[in-house]
């Protein structure tokens, strides 16, 4: 059998990207490296990450790539892990650096350094600035065609400005030609503009580089927002922890505090690592993490995590995790590095532009010779003139900028309301489900469960009853048998516990004292063939035995979350067609809940291994209509979330089973964020869409208009421009 091989996976920073168009010459570049895997570069984080197999080519080899390109690069962490070729497959990390603060505290970093593009803009204003007043000076001077010789005067004012508004564009244009890559928009424009002023088009020459300038502009202001709605999400990065020392409180960062320190976190403060409270009582805001408006109030004996907002008492915690295996550094960690994993919408359109600039280049050349040679009085500078017409309104910039942007602005507009979404390609998947299926215990119900009979048989008494139950279910920390110690409510004797067992999706057996007791379902009366006569008991039942004799049962009940029949509702409004119930439950208990929630269908009484085989059977059903997705609390149904088309894990916070194998982690328990995150997915693609649509359409009508001679360059350039900038707008709806 073959070994495969270890990839590396490396993160770095690169500097000096200022639009989509620079991370695709990054990404085809690397790319062509041997032995390089696989390669994601976001501009909105200016991250770039690449897996790649260290005996075939080394860092210093990509990062030599990378700036030979024009930009600056500086590594941050690696991962060296064995690959699997699985959507669901995760970089592990040991607990302190791989995926901890040195990661986040670089992106955060950058974050900062990201106002220096602030001064960028103003900048590239005052560039734009000086070439519109040359632009109209230029005016004066300008002189017809037939008028020769052409006044000095002309390209005295015209050839500065051209030069000062595409210095960027020609000098980028020329570095990709000397690197071979050379059809790209900078190309484009080059040539487009050069053309121009050959066939004395200087003021239109000097229009198309100014427009695109100001385009390029936007775009930037656009990414730069986007950045900063990000920027914001990481900002609830706890910055300092109060550390009780033997010599009093130390102000030290969250890196510094090891596990079992105790910290002292003051009202107003962020919560700087997770926890449990040893003294004081408090409101604690969770809307960082939740998007949860409602203050919670947590005392002694409670988790809290790293990232809410301590707002009314003192309380000091006992640190449980070290910051970087933190539920804050972990949700930062998703965020940033979404963006990584493309939609295919995302690499169709990669690829388009790729291979479209040359089609472009090609088709404009064609137009500037054949109609000459074979149209009958057929000008040579008139379809030389179309030709660069063609070749401005042909640049692919606006959909290569926008779609990323769009697919960004969803994943950071769900991360805000507390749907972390693990890469672009999910929020496709999760746009077109067509069938849930919902894991019950925890998920639609509550999983708080309470005794609500005790039913005794052959001469035993309820509290007898209740007292065996409570000695048998001494070691586990199944929720059933949590209430029945709960109901008990007195110390329980487990000294004469042994020979403990769980049967599973059936019981317990253990031996107390010197009686043998089986604590189970149905099936674990039936399978050890006790004699009984209470088969069909609404509710959650364990029923017990002592020696092979059947001594009654305990009916324990599971309430329904508040939001879980509206959480239904907007699932069937927002398109869903059926909605699946799954539980390990009783046929009578699994009835009760799918009738109050009104799910389409239900299957109780499922060992483990048989969720995944209902999921299947959906996926089968549902294969040529959508997706399937379903949804867990994610710590007992990894199996069934890995084998849907979109997994969901509910009630992430701190739950790192739940991170680790979801497609989609809600931050709450709450079921409708279920809808929240399929409306958002839907929002993200339809708006992808409607870019893509808007361009080719608005783009095809003005190369028809040019060909025919019935658009002049201006028209040409608003075409691009203004397609690019509604794109990009239209884009950034997606974060509000």
């Amino acid at each position: 059998m073959t070994q495969t091989p270890a990839l590396k996976t490396q993160r770095m920073q690169v500097g000096g990207m200022d639009c989509t168009s620079c991370a695709l010459k990054i990404e085809a570049s690397v790319q062509k490296l041997a032995g390089v895997s696989e390669i994601a570069v976001v501009v909105a984080t200016g991250r770039l990450t690449v897996s790649y197999d260290p005996h075939q080519v080394s860092e210093a080899a990509i990062k030599q790539r990378v700036t030979a390109l024009g930009y600056t690069v500086a590594g941050q962490n690696s991962v060296t892990a064995t690959h699997h070729h699985d959507e669901h497959s995760h970089e592990h990390c040991d607990g302190h650096d791989h995926h901890g603060h040195e990661h986040v505290g670089h992106a955060y970093e950058h974050s900062h350094h990201h106002n220096g593009s602030e001064f960028n803009l103003r900048r590239e204003g005052t560039v734009i600035g000086v070439v519109l007043a040359l632009f109209i000076l230029g005016s004066v001077f300008e002189t017809p065609l037939h008028n020769t010789p052409f006044s000095i005067g002309e390209y005295l004012v015209f050839i500065p400005a051209y030069l000062l508004s595409g210095w960027s564009v020609l000098t980028s244009a020329g570095r990709n030609i000397l690197r071979g890559q050379v059809f790209d928009e900078n190309f484009l424009m080059t040539i487009a503009t050069v053309g121009a002023i050959a066939i004395h088009k200087l003021p239109e020459a000097v229009g198309v580089m100014l427009f695109f300038k100001f385009g390029e502009l936007f775009q930037e202001s656009a990414v730069s927002r986007s950045r900063r709605s990000i920027t914001s999400l990481l900002e609830i990065r706890p910055e300092a922890a109060n550390l009780k020392t033997d010599s009093g409180i130390q102000t030290v960062a969250p890196e510094a505090v090891m596990v079992g320190d105790t910290i002292l976190v003051k009202p107003g403060e962020k919560i700087p690592l997770d926890g449990d409270v040893i003294d004081g009582r408090s409101q604690v805001d969770t809307s960082a993490l939740t998007g949860e408006s409602v203050p919670r109030t947590v005392s002694v004996g409670e988790p809290v995590l790293a990232g809410m907002i301590n707002q009314t008492g003192v309380l000091t915690v006992t640190v449980t995790k070290p910051f970087g295996a933190s539920s804050i550094a972990r949700i930062l960690e998703l965020v940033e590095n979404a963006s990584s994993k493309k939609a295919t919408t995302e690499k169709f359109i990669t690829k388009f532009a790729r291979r479209y600039t040359p089609i472009v280049v090609l088709a404009s050349l064609a137009v500037a010779l054949l109609p000459p040679l074979f149209i009958p009085g057929a000008s040579s500078a008139e379809w030389a003139y179309r030709a660069l017409i063609l070749l401005v309104i042909s640049c692919p910039c606006g959909l290569v900028i926008s779609i990323p942007l769009g697919y960004f602005g969803g994943i950071g507009g769900a991360a805000k309301r507390g749907i972390l979404v693990k890469g672009a390609t999910f929020l496709d998947t999760l746009a077109s489900v067509k069938a849930i299926a919902f894991d019950k215990t925890g998920t639609l119900t509550k999983g708080v469960f309470k005794v609500v009979a005790i039913v005794p048989h052959n001469g035993f008494t309820q509290a007898e009853l209740l007292c065996l139950a409570a000695e048998v279910e001494a070691g586990s920390n199944h929720p059933i048998a949590q209430s029945i110690r709960a109901a008990y409510g007195q110390p329980v004797d487990a000294s004469t516990l042994s020979d403990y067992t769980e049967i599973a999706a059936h019981g317990i057996q253990a031996r107390l004292g010197q009686r043998w007791v089986l604590a189970g379902n149905d099936r674990l009366m039936h399978r050890e063939q006790i004699v009984h006569n209470t088969c069909h008991v609404e509710g959650t039942v364990v029923h017990l035995a002592v020696d092979q004799v059947y001594v009654g049962y305990v009916v324990i009940a599971d309430e329904v979350k508040e939001d879980a029949v509206e959480a239904m509702q907007a699932l069937k409004a927002a398109g869903v067609e059926h909605i699946m119930m799954l539980t390990g439950d009783s046929q009578a208990v699994a009835q009760r809940i799918a009738k109050t929630l009104g799910v389409d269908s239900y299957q109780a009484e499922l060992l483990p291994e048989a969720k995944v085989t209902a999921v299947e059977t959906l996926l089968q059903r549902f294969s040529k209509k959508g997706t399937v997705a379903f949804v867990g609390d994610g710590i007992n149904d990894a199996p069934v979330i890995a084998r849907a088309d979109v997994g969901i894990a509910m009630g992430g916070l701190g739950t790192d089973a739940a991170i680790e194998t979801a497609d989609v982690v809600l931050m709450t328990d709450a079921p409708s964020k279920v809808a929240e995150a399929i409306q958002i997915a839907r929002k993200t693609h339809a708006i992808v869409w409607q870019n893509i649509i808007f361009a080719i359409v608005v783009k095809g009508l003005f190369i028809a208009l040019g060909l025919f001679g019935l658009a002049s360059m201006w028209e040409a350039v608003f075409a691009d421009v203004g397609v690019a900038l509604a794109a990009i707008f239209n884009a950034t709806r997606v974060l509000k």
